[in-house]
């Protein structure tokens, strides 16, 4: 089958979706290759955002939209309402290791619901205010996870001068 950003070009919908939001998701840890623990956690930004810290946001995000959302399980967050950035902020006591393990394996988990799921199911998640279809699950995904991979890139380019072409 031939592919294009990892993605089947002549698949149904739902491979060329997962398909993109795979590739995003490879773009996203390719990006992390060969730079050390504190390029990972170093920040140009007021915000204090990191590459290492859009990894866990986007980890914890899969773990919303897709268990939460999608299969309907309770989840936990080890942060609450009222801590806005704490899904980005990256502790002292985290490890680069832990991170990339937990998208690692928040994706893995993702991909097996999603697998199972149907475009036209809606969200099982009785907290979402909105009836949201997986379809639109799977594009809101793809949308967040590439546009933090383009701010990942651009932090790297800062770090190093490498860009996202050498990661695809």
């Amino acid at each position: 089958m031939r592919t294009r950003y990892g993605a089947p070009v002549a698949g149904d919908e739902k491979q060329v979706l997962a398909g993109f939001l795979d590739h995003y998701r490879k773009v996203l840890l390719g990006i992390c290759d060969g730079l050390s623990d504190e390029d990972l956690r170093r920040s140009f930004v007021p915000s204090g955002t990191s590459i290492l810290g859009m990894i866990k946001h986007l980890a914890y995000v899969e773990r919303g939209w897709f268990q939460e959302g999608i299969a309907g399980r309770k989840v936990d967050f080890p942060f609450g309402d009222d801590d806005l950035d704490g899904d980005f902020r990256i502790e002292p006591e985290e490890t680069t290791e832990q991170i990339l393990d937990l998208y690692r394996a928040e994706c893995a988990k993702s991909r097996a619901i999603l697998e199972e799921a149907s475009l036209d199911a809606l969200s099982e998640d009785p907290t979402r205010t909105a009836d949201y279809n997986v379809r639109w699950i799977v594009v809101h995904m793809i949308e967040e996870t590439a546009r933090h991979a383009g701010h990942a890139d651009i932090i790297r380019e800062l770090i190093d001068g490498r860009t996202e072409t050498g990661y695809v």
